[in-house]
């Protein structure tokens, strides 16, 4: 009878482990499967003034949602003045927060930012245009305006 259990125990563990493993690994799983999550911060790149990139030492969080809710802080380690004025103000003292809904495209594998609240109240309404990338556990964001030039690289936190 124990024999039988553990069996039984046995095979559901690996049953378990054949049906998730797939899905853990970001196979099978649709676009807003994929897209949806906590995000860590690894990296933004800027174009400065000179024309070259850089990269800013900074820390963030993007959280989005299966039903289409998103939400992003990035703070910067060091802020500096804003020398010239960029396309879009994003942040205000070396902080960007804001929160609202988005709507995902699959096949043009681009999203809008849907603003409904932030830090800088200028971008409340607006629909920011962006691309991604899902790669494993990394996602690589951009602007599609051909004037803005930053890329952002989130690491998903699971």
């Amino acid at each position: 009878m124990k024999h039988l259990l553990l069996r039984g125990i046995i095979l559901g563990c690996v049953g378990i482990a054949a049906i998730s493993g797939p899905m853990a690994s970001g196979q099978n799983r649709t676009a807003r499967e994929q897209f949806a999550g906590t995000w860590r911060l690894v990296s933004l790149e800027e174009q400065g003034s000179d024309g070259k990139v850089h990269q800013n030492d900074c820390a963030g969080m993007l959280v989005t949602t299966q039903d289409g809710h998103i939400s992003v802080q990035v703070m910067d380690r060091n802020p500096k003045e804003q020398s010239t004025p960029a396309p879009e103000q994003y942040s205000q003292g070396g902080y960007e927060a804001s929160y609202g809904t988005y709507v995902l495209d699959e096949g043009a594998h681009t999203f809008t930012f849907h603003v409904e609240g932030a830090l800088v109240r200028s971008l409340i309404g607006k629909d920011l245009a962006r691309s991604y990338e899902l790669s494993g556990k990394t996602m690589i964001v951009k602007s599609t305006r051909p004037d803005e030039h930053w890329r952002v690289t989130w690491e998903r936190y699971q």
